[in-house]
């Protein structure tokens, strides 16, 4: 179905069309009428304001928020709140994970010294940056695929190639050729699962065995990113992926380290002199840690007026470089292409995949299935620094005339609204992926899409407002078994918080979350047996001060080999490849993390000290507030009085001080399923 040109389908005709709030209601009616499938009725407004909250900015609504908005209560009202929290800026906080999930980020190389990838976070700050800003996709797209190859390219279009570099690399690889091209293929599965929802990477040893890609088109979209560096070598981690964002500003900073470095030449070749006619112990000392100091008191007597003259010199021009270079512009680098081939190697296919057994030549085209064909090529760039191929690529990527590219981000977007996508695979819309539930609504928001300039913001906003988004979570019997996995979206999907939601809601009712944006990576506090698990226990893993442990989530620095007990028992995804979707389990690890970790006593306790600002010492009173900041929504008098004999409990039965016991009140509160589930 999805190796075929995006159609503009028909708004369907349907009895109940007074209930839809948007077109694509008509879509998702057709079928629950043609199936003769009850939906459920609209969401209570609590329950929809705290969802829409979470789904979008990804943060609970405070008790006030959700009174304030609840009040009064209208469609209206509901497209106010709507809006407001599209503006934001915590929205790409939380829909930002969602594209770092799917490009595989992660700011360490993996392997056994998983050193980390200097300045990769500012990559995730463009991620943000660009869906707060509602970049058109098509422009995102391209930024990724070619952000250096573009039109003018701006700092954000250079900091987008990190894209290229967020792959494991392997920094003393058996086989290097074997590794390289191991870097290419995760180029191009990437890519074939990102863009196109396709698993090119299937045809790397051989043709696909399910759908119609062949190997011939796996190298020739390999030929494509041919220009593309390895990482980095073992002699030089940073030269080919730190890329300078101010050109002009780092050459006056290299002209500057180059003229240091001629002046110690030439100021070294004097010491030499004189150092060759001092006695062997003063020679000896030149050799350590006392050379400055012996230099300093001993130079002047071994050289004569005018090599001495010329020493001076030298110091004094060296000192005046230091202090013209200490005055430069800030010489900023960034995690991207920075070096490429001018001249890219001609490409072929690989017999079995090995870079050793050489087939025939290929050049770069797009795969047949999708419309590819032959591309033309760009005469190099004058620059000598690229050969334009990827720009080509990225075209094809963000043009209208794709057939995935729009379906397959519609289908994203939908998914993370829903809990799951209109095509249950978001990497997969081959043969072995899951067909559509409602092909004519995924291409009629597609079609949306392009024709709002690729405005992401503008199809979150029509979903939101519409009547299938807005439907309650409760069961009808016969629609459940007609329709046991909610196929036909009769009702909302009841789900659990991701990860990071958990964490930051916790920090947001505990009055701890630090809302500071954008910069460098923090590094929550982990315990040494976490630590003891690296070959170098605390290797690369920095201690943040407590305000910025206490910042959102997105911001946590992603090691590949040291996963952040927190967020991993909460299905916090594997980094080595594209997370089309994550797993929202339920086990015990995540009740033993929440009710016994440290981090969780200490947010228990913040708690407390919270209650104790906000209502004094009243324990009836802090129950009831305690209840009331973790649901959002006033509490009943037998839910604060169960909270209260639990205080009481622990003081009698447990010997527990006063202090303690609230303590464990406020750990009960923040493990309530109210908290962790989304209606």
């Amino acid at each position: 179905w999805a190796f075929g040109p995006i159609s503009q389908p028909q708004l369907p005709v349907v009895q109940n069309w007074q209930q839809a709030q948007q077109p694509l209601d008509l879509f998702v009616f057709q079928k629950l009428e043609l199936a003769g499938v009850a939906w459920s009725g609209s969401a209570d407004p609590v329950s929809l304001v705290r969802r829409v909250f979470l789904d979008v900015p990804g943060l609970p609504p405070s008790p006030e928020q959700l009174k304030y908005w609840t009040s009064q209560w209208s469609q209206d009202r509901y497209t106010r709140l709507v809006d407001q929290l599209l503006a934001d800026p915590a929205l790409g906080e939380k829909w930002a994970r969602m594209w770092l999930d799917v490009v595989r980020y992660a700011e360490s190389n993996s392997y056994e010294r998983d050193n980390p990838k200097p300045n990769a976070w500012m990559y995730r700050d463009y991620v943000i940056g660009s869906f707060n800003s509602d970049r058109p996709y098509d422009e995102f797209v391209r930024h990724q695929i070619a952000g250096d190859e573009v039109q003018s390219p701006s700092t954000d279009s250079l900091i987008a190639t990190a894209f290229y570099r967020l792959g494991i690399w392997d920094d003393e690889p058996a086989d290097p050729l074997q590794a390289q091209f191991d870097e290419f293929d995760d180029l191009v599965s990437t890519v074939g699962q990102a863009f196109l929802g396709l698993t090119l990477g299937c045809a790397r040893c051989h043709d696909h065995k399910i759908d119609p890609i062949t190997q011939r088109d796996y190298y020739a979209m390999l030929a494509l990113m041919r220009d593309v560096t390895t990482y980095g070598t073992r002699a030089d981690q940073v030269g080919n992926n730190q890329l300078d964002l101010y050109p002009e500003a780092a050459n006056e900073h290299r002209q500057a380290e180059s003229n240091i470095r001629k002046l110690k030449r030439r100021m070294e070749k004097l010491e030499k002199v004189a150092i060759e006619k001092m006695s062997a112990p003063d020679q000896r000392a030149t050799e350590g840690p006392e050379r400055e100091q012996v230099l300093q008191q001993k130079l002047r007597d071994y050289l004569d007026e005018s090599q001495w003259k010329n020493y001076q010199a030298y110091q004094r021009e060296l000192s005046q470089v230091h202090s013209d270079k200490s005055k430069l512009p800030t010489r900023t680098t960034t995690l991207g292409l920075a070096k490429l081939h001018a001249q890219p190697p001609t490409t072929y296919v690989l017999l079995r995949g090995s870079p050793h057994n050489q087939g025939d030549r290929v050049d770069p085209s797009f795969p047949e299935i999708l419309g590819g064909g032959d591309p033309v090529m760009p005469q190099p760039a004058s620059n000598g620094k690229s050969p334009g191929r990827r720009l080509v690529l990225a075209e094809w990527l963000s043009s209208k005339d794709n057939w995935l590219t729009a379906r397959v981000i519609v289908n994203r977007v939908w998914m993370h609204f829903f809990g799951r996508g209109i095509v249950r695979s978001p990497n997969n819309f081959g043969l072995m992926g899951d067909p559509p539930t409602h092909r004519e609504l995924l291409d009629f928001l597609a079609v949306e899409l392009m024709n709002s300039d690729w405005s992401l913001k503008q199809l979150q906003r029509q979903i939101l407002l519409s009547t299938t988004y807005q439907r309650s979570s409760q069961s009808i019997v016969a629609s459940a078994s007609a329709d046991p996995a909610n196929q036909l979206f009769w009702r909302q999907n009841l789900r659990r918080l991701s990860a990071e939601q958990v964490r930051d809601s916790v920090l947001k009712i505990s009055g701890q979350l630090n809302l500071q944006q954008a910069g460098p990576p923090m590094y929550p506090e982990l315990s040494a047996e976490v630590l003891a698990s690296q070959s170098q226990p605390g290797n690369n893993w920095e201690k943040s001060p407590p305000d910025q442990q206490a910042r959102r989530s997105i911001y946590i620095h992603v090691k590949r080999s040291l996963p952040v007990p927190m967020l991993s028992v909460f299905d916090f995804p594997e980094t080595d490849s594209s997370c089309e979707a994550r797993f929202l389990t339920v086990q015990p690890g995540q009740s033993l993390t929440m009710l016994n970790s440290q981090w969780m006593q200490q947010q228990a306790q913040s708690l407390l000290e919270r209650l104790q600002r906000e209502v004094g010492n009243d324990l009836w009173r802090q129950a009831k507030r305690c209840l009331e900041l973790v649901t959002g929504v006033t509490a009943m008098p037998e839910d604060v009085a169960e909270l209260v004999a639990l205080v009481e409990r622990l003081q009698v039965q447990e010997t527990l001080s006063d202090a303690a016991a609230r303590r464990g009140m406020c750990l009960v509160a923040l493990n309530l399923n109210q908290m962790i589930y989304l209606d």
